[in-house]
């Protein structure tokens, strides 16, 4: 029995990690499409029709439940997913809401009208294509009101972590702080709108300060995945845990090892 994680590399593993000590007694089946990443740069068709293919895939091999561990395909493809229907039996979820709602200080599930919250200026870093999409702020307006979001988008960033450059990717991070608080010189909080940007959470607190509370996404996707297994435990699903790749099976499992420091071993999608 399996849950399927999907993302465009490496930054779902954030994800994974989590789940996985959240949730040891389940099996997940990480798909990365290396060959395709980053998907930050490309357009929301391409996103959706390589992220379309990949949940699929995922269907077929008996992950009943896939969680878009990617923020740009949750941004361009899980809405026309969901809207252009899901086999019986099946769904997809996104990674965005539960960190909406952390920020908001909402319970899991709080379907309440829009309120005012003690967070009012907000930085967002998220690869352009999410940006673009305004999928954060869309979905913060169902929750929230008086919340200002200045978004930077963080380019090359997705580029170095999957590369394993991280010296060149604290290097980017630092420079696109920068550039935000040019924008919004005190933000009360930050959100890493990439699942990849967790990996790189300590040079954004360093940059941003300690004054700065900084959400990212692992932990609480996880726990509302927890949340929403236990009232659905029908969705665990037949296929078998493991790691699938459509990149070079060797070269993403060294970089995986070397970003959860335990052995990671990728096979061919």
């Amino acid at each position: 029995m399996a849950v399927g994680i999907f993302d465009s590399g490496l930054g779902g593993l954030t994800v994974l990690d989590a789940a996985q000590k959240r949730l040891p007694d389940v099996d997940f089946l990480y798909y990365a499409d290396s060959a395709h990443a980053p998907y930050g740069v490309r357009t929301p068709e391409d996103i959706y029709q390589l992220t379309r293919k990949a949940v699929h895939d995922l269907w077929n091999r008996g992950c009943d439940l896939v969680i878009l561990a990617c923020n740009t395909a949750s941004a361009a493809a899980l809405r026309r997913m969901q809207e252009e229907g899901v086999p019986p039996g099946k769904r997809v979820l996104g990674v965005f809401v539960p960190l909406i709602e952390a920020l908001t200080e909402r319970q899991w599930g709080d379907n309440s009208p829009p309120r005012e919250v003690s967070v009012q200026n907000v930085a967002l870093f998220a690869t352009p294509a999410t940006v673009a999409s305004r999928a954060f702020q869309r979905e913060l307006a169902f929750r929230a009101i008086g919340v200002d979001i200045e978004a930077q988008a963080c380019g090359g960033v997705v580029d170095a972590i999957e590369e394993g450059d991280l010296i060149l990717a604290e290097a980017l991070v630092r420079s696109h702080v920068d550039a935000l608080k040019r924008k919004m010189p005190y933000p009360q909080a930050a959100i890493l709108g990439c699942t990849h940007y967790p990996l790189m959470e300590k040079a954004f607190q360093d940059a941003l300060g300690a004054e700065v509370k900084v959400f990212s996404q692992g932990n609480l996707v996880a726990e509302s995945l927890a949340d929403y297994l236990q009232r659905h435990p029908n969705m665990l699903g037949t296929g078998a845990g493991g790691y699938l790749t459509t990149g070079k099976p060797a070269t993403v499992s060294d970089r995986a090892t070397q970003f959860l420091r335990r052995k990671i071993e990728f096979r061919a999608a």
